[in-house]
């Protein structure tokens, strides 16, 4: 498989992430980051406690009328502390959405297809020793009964990832 293939693969298998990730954003900006641009604007014209007490107020006005920050900071009310905000939150968000998508992806490309036991017999062969309704679940319509005589050990060879 050349490396081409492979990121051709995980665009395809991240594309839903990927998507979710741009809707996150956007609701992100309009909901906060707007806000936060309006709120700055206004609490740079004072200084000491009343600039805090300014920013504070502003964030929790323009936090529930997100529509009307937004509008205020496209048509420039913001003075340019909307771009200011938002390029540094776009910075910020791209660098964890990047961590979790990454830690999302597949790390082997057997995911999905099923390697263990259960293909060993075909046309309801298992079913003279195995179960495929109820017992030790072995693979997704293969059970090992529990209340038949002899052994009914289990041996399980795996890995579980922790990340």
């Amino acid at each position: 498989m050349t490396f081409g293939e492979k990121i051709s693969r995980a665009i395809k298998k991240i594309k839903g992430k990927l998507i979710v990730s741009l809707i996150l954003w956007l609701i992100l900006i309009i909901v906060f980051v707007a806000p936060m641009g309006i709120a700055f604007k206004e609490a740079y014209k004072y200084t000491g406690d009343a600039r805090w007490e300014t920013l504070f107020r502003t964030i929790g006005k323009y936090i529930v009328k997100p529509w009307e920050a937004l509008a205020l900071c496209i048509t420039g009310h913001s003075e340019g502390h909307f771009f200011s905000v938002l390029w540094k939150f776009t910075l910020v968000y791209t660098f964890v959405a990047i961590i979790g998508i990454s830690k999302a992806i597949p790390k082997h490309e057997f995911d999905g297809i099923e390697n263990g036991s259960s293909d060993w017999c075909t046309g309801g062969e298992q079913y003279k020793i195995l179960s495929n309704n109820e017992g030790i679940i072995l693979a997704e319509k293969n059970y090992l009964p529990v209340d038949k005589r002899g052994n009914v050990n289990v041996l399980v060879v795996g890995r579980i990832w922790c990340w």
